[in-house]
């Protein structure tokens, strides 16, 4: 367990891949806030998306949330003993061998039958073979991604690197008092205590909106105007500008956070201009903002010396 800032050695990367994963940014997220995590106190993300901040701070309690069923789905499997290292190598090995010999059409028997089963492991398939990384839904819930046109995406080492991701998800969990839970944003700020640490990464106003469900310039303000109301300390992540233009959102609802603020290349995207340098923002409730130059620890615990698995 870490209290914030700390400096990490090493970036876990899960297995899923969405829009906006803050993989390269866990670093400038970790030594930029500040957090006593004390016995009682969660660490609370209603926007879990991926997963990467919290499964490399693993907290001993935490609160993780998602509107999108399916990824908590496949946390909760992974959690449950139910989808391991050995039953997804299987599934990928068996699953990998009919994309190759039937391309697309395999793949989008697969896109049918998820979206009527629901199962996990047709899900972590799909965000692998799909388009570019890109996880998105449509009106109905269902995943509407193309594929990727890599018939023979599912080769050994890459198998091998999903499993690996599979078993650090798992690992960092492991004997911790974490909850996975499909609930809106709004139901988990409520549940929020003074010595918690909320972590908010909500969809991008002006990029995301397709993610799982909708999310407009009304539920931005409401996120807002809540977060504000907290007890305890919070941090939202947030595009701030790239060459196009800058974000008028932040500047107008979150003014009296403190700004901390870094440069990344996003490469995950369905179209060219959400795939180039973004200035990205982390809007820190004030009190909570690690003092400049502080030194924290130069090395995470044992259980948080971790390899850093590839995209």
């Amino acid at each position: 367990m870490n209290n914030l800032p700390f400096q990490i050695a090493h970036i876990g990367v899960p297995p899923i891949k969405c829009q906006g994963i803050k993989t390269k940014l866990v670093p400038f997220i970790f030594s930029n806030l500040q957090w006593e995590a004390k016995s009682d106190a969660r660490w609370i993300e209603p926007f879990l998306g991926s997963g990467v901040v919290a499964f490399n701070l693993a907290p001993q309690r935490a609160l993780l949330a998602d509107t999108n069923k399916h990824i908590i789905g496949l946390y909760r499997a992974i959690q449950m003993g139910e989808m391991t290292r050995g039953n997804v190598r299987e599934f990928l090995q068996e699953e990998g061998q009919k994309l190759a010999a039937h391309g697309q059409e395999y793949y989008y028997e697969v896109r049918e039958r998820f979206n009527q089963s629901a199962s996990p492991f047709d899900f972590l398939f799909l965000n692998r073979a799909c388009f570019n990384g890109v996880m998105r839904f449509n009106r109905k819930g269902q995943f509407n991604v193309p594929f990727g046109h890599k018939p023979e995406r599912f080769a050994p080492a890459y198998i091998t690197k999903i499993v690996n991701q599979v078993g650090w998800v798992e690992k960092q969990m492991r004997g911790k008092d974490w909850e996975f839970r499909v609930a809106s944003w709004s139901d988990i700020l409520s549940e929020a205590q003074r010595e918690d640490f909320v972590y908010l990464d909500p969809p991008y106003i002006g990029r995301h909106t397709d993610y799982f469900n909708a999310w407009d310039n009304n539920e931005a303000v409401a996120l807002a105007e809540t977060a504000h109301q907290l007890s305890c300390g919070f941090a939202l992540s947030m595009w701030m500008e790239n060459r196009y233009r800058k974000n008028e959102h932040l500047e107008k609802y979150w003014p009296d956070t403190e700004i901390k603020t870094i440069s990344h290349f996003y490469h995950v995207g369905s179209t060219e201009d959400l795939r180039n340098e973004m200035s990205e923002a982390l809007a820190i409730k004030p009190g909570f903002s690690a003092p400049a130059m502080a030194k924290s620890k130069s090395a995470a615990p044992a259980s948080n010396q971790l390899s850093l698995y590839p995209m």
